[in-house]
């Protein structure tokens, strides 16, 4: 300790002084020394000061325990601030364990507060600083008697001093009284007046009164719309830290909504209450890069953000996740993350991603395991019941293949029918299950119908079905140039089965001309794509030589590939050119 220092020690007045002088130049430590004296010697001042140094940004390492123990003396000797403090720090969670000024109040003295309010202390000091005409501590006890528990709370006296405190001018008065008066706004009047206690409060600037104009303005609660005021209020929320203004300012900005559409700035506010914790935030910056536009789509940054708000619970997010493992985009394609996200997303009621999740399953893209204990069907029956289309197609093709559920095709066929009204997929399954007999009595006209119905929209498979039907006269008449017409049509798509199709109808034995080159070339296209029976096929033109000259290596090469593929036919042709190529017998050695 300096000369001068010691020389003030010596009067805790002095000292006071001193330390004041020294806390003003930025000299804590030193200053901590001298308001210890005067703290000591009973000067509240000094008590409330030492109190002060150790909060947050108070010059002192922060430490709220050592904070309260100072203004718990300086409480008990009547320092209203140091009432309202101490009230506060109770309201942000620490705990009244040793109510004993001199010894260490909350414990060990640690640096942590505790994170449950302690309502019961704090209702002591607020009432004591708010009973002494303090407009701070009027505000506290309203807060104390609105959020506290049961055996607290007291709505009428919370609103008496909060209107006490707003009368002194107090900004949290002001906004404590218009929460109130909002909450019970069944009126005109009684929302104007509220707007009038929120614009008396931001006047102080306190965030969570412009967060709550923003809400007035944005949409017209008692006023009519101003977007760009919503904006200025949202903006100035923000600025402080207030989450939910950041995602609405971010928002706005994006949309273009009361000011010119600005993306960059948007994503910004965006990424900030999406940091700080806001599913919708971080799902709007998520879309934001999924969509592209005025920024470039980066999926990968999407995937990311999409993940932030799916594991926070939300459901949009969690199924546009799912669709990214889905699709490879941004991530690597990954059919069972996909399915966990979808069903995260399904589990939370969203039937879209129910319904995607169930397309997985059905084309076999999702192992059972991993989707085993879902109420996969439960989900497709409430969307059903519920009237939903999709929902009603899921929960059939649930009871057709014995999805989570019994098979039961006769109920699958109800529900095929239902969502068939307008559900292209629903009318090919409900087609298939009357063609087949499956739950209802065979009908191919009706089938015919419906499946021609899906057909019509171009779906692949339908087409497909279609062509076969016609093939044989099955609820229509016998064509098999329309076939033929229909095979070409899907062929050209891709599809393997309408490859094959062409290649049979062109090898004889149908209403069209036999064309043995074209057929083979049918059936080469097939084979080439592992169609078992078409490397049958080609294997037996090449080996008679129907299209050409015989090939009978390149023949047995494509038998020997269906043959792999359990075409057990392919081991007679097999067999039949082993013995035309060598039909002596081997002797066994020493024969």
């Amino acid at each position: 300790m300096s000369a001068i220092d010691r020389i003030a020690s010596l009067s805790p007045k002095r000292a006071l002084r001193r330390a004041d002088d020294l806390a003003g130049a930025g000299e804590w430590a030193r200053a901590a020394r001298l308001y210890v004296v005067a703290a000591d010697a009973g000067l509240v001042e000094a008590q409330h000061a030492l109190g002060a140094a150790y909060m947050p940004g108070g010059g002192l390492t922060p430490n709220p325990r050592e904070a309260a123990r100072w203004f718990l003396r300086a409480a008990e000797a009547g320092h209203v601030e140091s009432q309202c403090r101490l009230a506060g720090l109770f309201i942000h969670g620490l705990q009244n364990r040793r109510f004993d000024a001199n010894s260490a109040l909350f414990g060990d003295g640690g640096t942590t507060a505790e994170t449950e309010a302690d309502y019961p202390s704090a209702l002591i000091w607020a009432r004591r600083a708010a009973e002494a005409g303090s407009a701070d501590g009027q505000a506290l006890l309203a807060y104390v008697l609105t959020h506290g528990p049961e055996g607290i709370r007291d709505p009428d006296a919370a609103e008496l001093w909060y209107r006490k405190s707003a009368a002194q001018k107090w900004p949290q008065g002001h906004l404590g009284l218009g929460m109130i008066l909002m909450r019970g706004a069944d009126t005109a009047e009684k929302t104007v007046a509220a707007r009038h206690e929120f614009e008396e409060a931001a006047k102080a600037d306190l965030p969570t009164a412009h967060y709550l104009l923003g809400v007035i303005h944005e949409q017209a609660v008692g006023v009519l719309p101003d977007p760009a005021k919503a904006l200025t209020h949202y903006r100035n929320a923000a600025i402080h830290g207030i989450r939910n203004a950041q995602a609405k300012l971010g928002a706005m900005l994006l949309a273009g909504h009361g000011c010119a559409p600005d993306p960059v700035e948007g994503e910004s506010w965006l990424r900030r209450a999406a940091i700080a914790g806001d599913p919708e935030a971080a799902a709007l910056v998520a879309d934001v890069y999924a969509r592209g536009g005025h920024l470039p789509p980066n999926y990968a940054e999407a995937a990311i953000w999409f993940r932030v708000a799916a594991e926070a619970g939300h459901r949009v997010a969690a199924r546009a996740l799912g669709m990214l493992y889905l699709t490879g985009a941004g991530v690597a394609r990954d059919s069972e993350e996909a399915a966990k996200w979808l069903a995260r997303a399904a589990e939370q009621g969203d039937t879209a991603a129910g319904a995607d999740l169930g397309n997985l399953i059905l084309k076999g893209e999702v192992r059972q395991s991993s989707v085993d204990g879902l109420p996969i069907h439960e989900w497709f029956e409430r969307a059903a019941e519920s009237g939903d289309l999709i929902g009603a197609f899921n929960f059939g093709v649930c009871l057709a293949e014995g999805i989570g559920v019994k098979r039961d095709e006769a109920r699958a066929a109800i529900w095929l029918r239902r969502a068939a009204e307008g559900i292209v997929n629903a009318q090919f399954w409900y087609g298939r299950l009357l063609r087949e007999g499956r739950g209802v009595p065979v009908d191919f006209v009706e089938a015919y119908r419906w499946v021609s119905t899906a057909a019509a929209t171009g779906m692949v498979e339908a087409l497909a079905l279609q062509a076969e039907m016609k093939l044989h006269g099955q609820g229509c008449p016998r064509d098999h140039a329309g076939a033929r017409d229909i095979f070409l049509q899907i062929a050209q798509a891709g599809h393997v089965g309408a490859i094959f199709a062409l290649g049979a109808l062109h090898g004889g034995g149908h209403d069209i001309p036999t064309d043995r080159v074209a057929a083979q070339e049918w059936f080469a296209k097939a084979a080439a794509l592992n169609h078992p029976v078409a490397q049958l096929m080609l294997g037996r033109y090449l080996r008679k030589g129907l299209a050409g000259p015989a090939d009978v290596v390149a023949a047995k090469q494509w038998l020997n590939r269906a043959l792999a593929q359990g075409v057990d036919e392919a081991r007679v042709d097999l067999a039949e050119i082993a013995q035309q190529h060598d039909p002596q017998p081997r002797q066994a050695a020493g024969d």
